[in-house]
């Protein structure tokens, strides 16, 4: 792969009807690269694969021991929730440590990703509140480190917000990069949005995996975050998720963290690596065969796991009446 290209396959029949072509690269903690495909240096936004190292820069300042947070409040600080009732009670709970409210929370209101929770309150003739985005445990600790440094909580989306300073500073300490330079956008929850390259973005990861070449006190961070996630990887994103799966086949050893976009990041806690993957047209469902065929090119992943994980390492194409017509999966 270094240096080529990695394809995700669309097929229908024989016929390989639809191509995603993906940019990846995977480093160690030191950032020497170990396996690339495709360009690694342009700056791409990493959407909420960055929520672990805004998670960390919360836990940097002292949230979790100022207002207890257990680990699984913690683990949904960093996650892309699917909005069923534990994620929902995990919020409500950092919220009312830190001494907040539900309107206090500027994520915006969508649906519940978990069809059976969001069907749940149509069936209650309930409505999702701002509990229920993907980003309020994310929003929860920001207001969190607010409280910590007294900064203004009505401004906490602003970039110039000295909590965002404090995040975007740790965000490019972890990836050596430079927050001064970077170029900045609006996420889809409304937060600061950073672009790096795919090398400097798995350095990142590396470091979240190994806590090599880090700070005492950044490594302190980043380790309560990467414990939570894999010990708590369905408050991480939900039941039968993605992210959920691969870390409970990795049985601790990967922690897994995607984004919008088809932008992937994924820490080798026993590999000693990080990995992050942008599907260059966005397309989400390029995401899980493109991952995992890097993962088990890179032994972070034995047959036994690839197997378990074969719903999202190459899921099946159905037509409307339920039957399989084809799979997408990784090209190497």
């Amino acid at each position: 792969m270094t240096g080529g290209e990695l394809v995700v396959e669309v097929t229908r029949g024989d016929l390989i009807e639809s191509a995603h072509r993906v940019a990846a690269c995977s480093v160690d903690a030191k950032g020497r690269v170990l396996n690339a495909a495709g360009v690694v240096d342009a700056p791409i936004y990493l959407r909420s694969a960055a929520k672990p190292f805004i998670a960390a820069a919360a836990i940097a300042a002292g949230a979790d021991t100022a207002f207890g947070l257990d680990s699984r409040e913690v683990a949904v600080m960093a996650a892309s929730h699917a909005g069923e009732p534990m994620h929902v009670e995990a919020v409500l709970s950092i919220l009312n440590k830190i001494g907040m409210s539900v309107a206090d929370l500027q994520c915006g209101i969508h649906w519940p990703y978990d069809e059976a929770s969001a069907d749940a309150l149509r069936r209650a003739g309930a409505t999702p509140t701002v509990l229920h985005n993907n980003c309020s445990g994310k929003h929860a600790g920001i207001l969190a480190l607010c409280k910590i440094i007294g900064a203004d909580t009505a401004t906490y989306l602003s970039a110039e917000n000295p909590a965002q300073r404090l995040i975007l500073e740790f965000c490019a300490r972890v990836s050596d990069d430079d927050a001064a330079t970077w170029p900045l956008g609006v996420d889809g929850c409304g937060i600061p949005v950073y672009a790096t390259s795919l090398r400097n973005a798995a350095r990142s990861f590396a470091r979240l995996a190994t806590l090599d070449d880090v700070s005492d006190s950044d490594a302190r961070a980043l380790r309560v975050v990467r414990d939570a996630m894999v010990a708590h990887p369905v408050y991480v994103a939900g039941t039968g998720q993605f992210d959920t799966e691969l870390m409970a086949a990795g049985a601790g050893s990967i922690l897994s963290k995607g984004g919008a976009e088809g932008v992937h990041g994924v820490g080798a806690i026993a590999g000693g690596f990080g990995c992050v993957s942008k599907v260059l047209d966005g397309a989400s469902r390029a995401r899980g065969p493109s991952s995992i065929a890097m993962l088990r090119r890179l032994g972070a992943l034995d047959d036994a796991q690839v197997h378990a994980l074969g719903r999202f390492a190459h899921p099946k194409v159905y037509n409307r009446a339920g039957h399989a017509v084809g799979e997408i999966r990784a090209a190497i």
